[in-house]
């Protein structure tokens, strides 16, 4: 079933989620399960219809997708009401429990989970591969938490990067820093930029969008979750890779 849920946090405190189920696979198919889990983290706009799409797209891959409502069912419709409503968020407590309670709700289902982020996101996910919560891969985009106050060379397990090279927030100097230190870590890692802009992974904002980047960048995305998550052979999609 497709739609909003809500699971439990390692605490007992309850998550609001939208949960984006893969269809039902025939005797053809090369498995009758899930490829893997997903655990979505939205951008700081909140739980609003793209990030919902994003699970849908993983889904119609195979994928049983979730994404946790981080804001509580409150939505930001100018980067003033996201500034604020990101701001508020405990993100320690965020990482620690409703990330942790989204991996634990979707590996009830699929032995393997994958955590992925765009923006806020993907500073929270680098969060949670650094304080190494149990699951398998992590997908970052174009989001740094504060290098002061987490470490990015403590993640353990594979980690898949995606930054745009024309960012005012995670700049190229900051991407810099970050792969600097991912190397010192030995962090087993791969990082791809973009000659984009931030977001250019949001086909709801034309500014930024770049169908280029996005295709290429969701290509990877999927390939990476094909080899770390499922071990199955990608499932064949409609859009053309950028020359």
């Amino acid at each position: 079933m497709t739609g909003l849920i809500s699971f439990a946090r390692p605490d007992g405190a309850t998550v609001p989620a939208y949960l984006a189920e893969p269809e039902h696979r025939t005797e053809s198919s090369p498995s009758s399960s899930p490829r893997g889990g997903v655990v979505v983290l939205q951008e700081w706009w909140g739980l609003n219809p793209q990030i919902r799409t994003v699970a849908d797209r993983l889904a119609a891959a195979g994928y049983r997708a979730l994404v946790p409502d981080l804001y509580r069912g409150q939505l930001a419709q100018t980067a003033a009401e996201a500034q604020q409503l990101m701001g508020s968020l405990n993100r320690e407590e965020v990482v620690q429990q409703d990330i942790a309670g989204a991996i634990q709700y979707l590996k009830t289902s699929v032995p393997k989970v994958a955590v992925i982020g765009f923006c806020l996101g993907g500073a929270l996910t680098l969060a949670a591969a650094s304080a190494q919560l149990e699951f398998e891969a992590a997908v970052c985009f174009y989001g740094i938490p504060p290098l002061d106050e987490v470490d990015p060379g403590q993640i353990r397990m594979p980690l898949q990067a995606h930054f745009a090279n024309q960012d005012d927030w995670c700049n190229p100097t900051l991407v810099d820093q970050l792969e600097e230190r991912l190397r010192q870590g030995q962090v087993p890692f791969t990082l791809y930029r973009y000659e984009a802009q931030h977001a250019f992974m949001n086909d709801t904002r034309p500014e930024v969008y770049d169908a280029a980047a996005a295709t290429l960048a969701w290509e990877r995305l999927l390939s990476f979750l094909d080899t770390q998550l499922s071990g199955l052979p990608p499932v064949q999609s409609n859009s053309q890779s950028p020359a």
